[in-house]
């Protein structure tokens, strides 16, 4: 499960264990030394940099059992809830948020995400209050110029303003995007910085551009000097630096996707598809996850959990696949059926259901059925490889770790024996490389004969081709939906009526996807097939 707490906070108060007890700051010593304090004495008379020490503690605390947290029914660690009672204060928004960007290492895998992870539950600031923020950050070009001094401070200070960015909509987000902050993370962009802070500067303005003038300021300031800085990191996309190639993969999806280069090609018009017969199903995928032009790529920088499969389903044999660890934190790779579902924004995702099963190597578990299960192997780091062997002969899967197999899965086998698919989920920040044959494996299984999906399967050149969103949505508003057709996916026919609804429109496969009707909302108790088709004839608008 990606989603790593309860998002249903527990009342302040409620236990003695959540209450901020002043007696615990007579153990805390020391000031903030990069921050003015906002205010002399808080609301309840605490001094403030006394404050600013205990709610740094809760901090490190909730990031030191964040890995621990399993189950998205179990409650949050006192430590979060401690800073959500902080947090549930205007004044007290700025003392976490300054915390945060303060004592988050830039070592620890799953420190972006847990600043996601908290700005997410806390309560939205008022626009004053994002306005006010800023002019606790040094967001001056000198400061800019100078983050290889500081990488973890600019680093946490440009994953904040992304996460807000994209908790605001409209004139709130425009406001946070000052002239001193688009300067400040345009500079950050400079290939001599740290590559840490420049993959979140470069997230950030991502995250800014979901509000269309915003994304019309940035394409200006980076068309403003001789060469879009952009154009020179896409250049790292086969670095051999984990970060780096982090970086090139940002930036040749916001080339291909936001910020449009007059004169440069599509990323996917230059990549040779030949011999490449499976990758990625980017039509099978869910809403935020970005996909390489290749297909054999993904990576998620929302707050979601997302997840994909391949192109190619098994049925029966031995079948091998491999994953390159580019980031260490929490992905959940392995298999699933096309009954499996992807529940995004409530951290459900290969692994969480009972016909899909996942080896988790941040957390050193497996994932079956919403079910955790802890192994031997180390956690993963950049550069590792995972190996996923399903063998439907013996019924079992075997994950490696370079190479080092554990022992065989089973549990899968009891709701499914067929109809698998390679597949995976990503918490916010993560991104790994598929190799399904097309190359050499690194690490193939030794003494167990097994077959890759890219010697069997085949693609049509048109399926072989992944679009930049703006033009498949072109794409989608020209295009005439079939009498009958699903109304979700417009390709298969809209056979199946929901009981006890009777709301009708969709087609057996996205009916699966659904737990309520999109329709009326009522929960959905039955499917249904239906034999007659419905007479809509209608253009995708």
């Amino acid at each position: 499960m990606g989603t790593c707490c309860c998002k249903t906070q527990a009342e302040t108060g409620a236990d003695d264990d959540i209450i901020i007890d002043r007696r615990e700051i007579e153990f805390i010593t020391g000031t903030n030394p990069i921050f003015s304090p906002l205010h002399q004495v808080t609301d309840d008379g605490l001094n403030s940099s006394a404050l600013s020490s205990l709610t740094d503690k809760y901090v490190l605390d909730t990031l030191a059992v964040i890995r621990t947290l399993v189950d998205n029914d179990q409650d949050p660690p006192p430590s979060m809830l401690k800073l959500h009672s902080i947090a549930d204060k205007e004044a007290g928004w700025l003392v976490v948020v300054r915390s945060m960007v303060q004592v988050i290492p830039l070592s620890d895998p799953l420190g972006p995400a847990v600043i996601t992870l908290l700005l997410d539950d806390c309560p939205l600031p008022s626009k004053e209050t994002v306005v006010h923020l800023c002019k606790f950050f040094d967001l001056s070009g000198e400061s800019a110029s100078e983050s290889w001094k500081n990488p973890q401070l600019h680093r946490n200070i440009c994953v904040v303003l992304g996460c807000i960015a994209e908790k605001l909509a409209g004139p709130a987000s425009i406001a946070l995007l000052t002239h001193t902050t688009l300067e400040y993370l345009i500079a950050h962009l400079n290939e001599d910085n740290h590559p840490c802070v420049i993959l979140f500067a470069l997230i950030a303005l991502e995250k800014f551009a979901q509000t269309s003038e915003n994304k019309t300021s940035i394409s200006k300031a980076l068309g403003h000097g001789p060469t879009n800085p952009l154009r020179t990191l896409e250049t790292w996309m086969q670095h051999s630096d984990f970060v780096h190639r982090q970086v090139g993969f940002c930036a040749q999806w916001c080339l291909d996707n936001l910020f449009i280069c007059e004169g440069r090609p599509y990323s996917y018009e230059n990549i040779d598809t030949q011999h490449l017969n499976a990758m990625l199903n980017s039509n099978d995928v869910s809403e935020y996850l970005k996909i390489s032009p290749d297909g054999l790529q993904a990576r998620c920088d929302a707050s979601s959990f997302e997840s994909v499969r391949c192109t190619f389903q098994v049925d029966e044999g031995v079948w091998y696949y491999e994953a390159t660890i580019i980031t260490a934190g929490v992905m959940q790779i392995g298999w699933a059926t096309k009954d499996s579902k992807f529940l995004n924004h409530e951290g459900y995702g290969i692994g969480d259901d009972e016909v899909s099963v996942a080896y988790d190597g941040c957390r050193q578990l497996f994932w079956h059925s919403a079910q955790s299960q802890s192994h031997m192997h180390p956690s993963w780091k950049p550069g590792d490889i995972l190996g996923s062997l399903l063998d439907l002969n013996n019924a079992q899967v075997i994950f490696y770790l370079n190479g080092d197999p554990l022992p065989p899965l089973t549990h899968v086998f009891n709701n499914a024996m067929r109809g698998f698919f390679a597949a995976a989920s990503f918490m916010s920040f993560q991104q790994c490389e598929f190799n399904f044959g097309r190359k050499p494996f690194l690490h193939p299984p030794k003494d167990v004969p097994f077959q890759s999906f890219n010697d069997h399967a085949q693609l049509k050149d048109t399926e072989k081709i992944i679009l930049p969103r703006h033009i498949r949505l072109q794409k989608l508003r020209a295009m005439s939906v079939e009498e009958g057709a699903c109304t979700l996916c417009f390709d298969e026919s809209a056979t199946i009526v929901f009981l006890p609804c009777s709301h009708r429109g969709f087609c057996e496969r996205c009916s699966l996807q659904l737990e309520i009707c999109p329709m009326c909302r009522r929960r959905i108790d039955e499917r249904q097939k239906v034999e007659e088709k419905l007479n809509a004839k209608e253009e995708v608008t």
